[in-house]
């Protein structure tokens, strides 16, 4: 009698699992298609959106589903609410926000995208800096470096000191738009250590270690010389040389799959 239970309950519990995953999927599809639009511009910035029972009705779906799928496209500042209006396409919804989730960088190959997008901008801002640089500027610069290399035991402190130091060089740009970039990006400047030298000895981290701060030397370096090209060559091999670490264990891993 108790295993009949018991059995009734899984199957009651599968059952209710698939239909979540159902609404799920259903719910993402519908959100899918009512952001295309908005996108796209068929459905216009301050118009109103289809009732939730029409959206039910065109889409063959259950008012649970439009509900959620709507819902989302709230959060996401795609819509507003009007009290005993409806719904409304918001005016800024044609603007996506520029957006890296942390979840993204779990993924080596969206490291790696990181890394040739900071491959230009990196490169270019070092040269500003080293043009245009303060006394002030380069004791902050040198206060991050010195951070880093005081921390470089310790993965979590030495990342953070790291994304201050490319932030202070952003701020030796006299540029505020690099400052806003750098500073949203924050630690996602920083690929994990870990993502490189998993299972490696701790030889591999010092190694790793030390030819990373002779990368940051050099370009410490030529902005303290005041010289841009220098800058931008020493700020381009720091990036590249990171580039092709993180592409050899990509290469590495896709290895390791094919021969499990």
């Amino acid at each position: 009698m108790t295993s009949r239970v018991i059995g009734a309950r899984s199957v009651e519990g599968d059952v209710i699992g698939e239909d979540m995953a159902r609404t799920s999927s259903l719910t993402d599809d519908v959100f899918a298609k009512l952001e295309a639009q908005i996108r796209s511009g068929g459905i216009a910035p301050g118009s109103r959106l289809p009732t939730q029972k029409e959206i039910a009705l065109s889409e063959n779906v259950s008012r649970t589903v439009v509900r959620e799928a709507v819902a989302r496209l709230s959060a996401q500042g795609l819509t507003v609410s009007r009290q005993g209006s409806g719904v409304f396409v918001a005016d800024t919804a044609e603007y996506r926000a520029f957006q890296i989730t942390r979840d993204e960088l779990n993924e080596l190959a969206d490291v790696i995208k990181l890394l040739e997008m900071r491959l230009a901008v990196e490169t270019e801002m070092a040269g500003l800096a080293a043009a245009r640089r303060t006394t002030a500027d380069i004791g902050a610069i040198q206060e991050a470096l010195h951070q880093m290399n005081e921390q470089s035991g310790d993965p979590i402190a030495a990342a953070k000191a790291d994304s201050a130091f490319h932030l202070a060089i952003a701020r030796a740009t006299q540029n505020d738009y690099y400052v806003r970039l750098v500073d949203f990006l924050g630690l996602r400047l920083v690929p994990p250590r870990n993502l490189y030298l998993r299972d490696q000895p701790d030889e591999a981290h010092e190694a790793y270690v030390a030819k990373v701060r002779g990368e940051h030397d050099a370009i410490v370096d030529a902005i303290v010389r005041m010289d841009p090209q220098r800058a931008r060559e020493a700020a381009r091999h720091h990036m590249q040389e990171s580039l092709s670490r993180h592409s050899m264990l990509s290469a590495s891993a896709r290895v390791r799959d094919r021969s499990a």
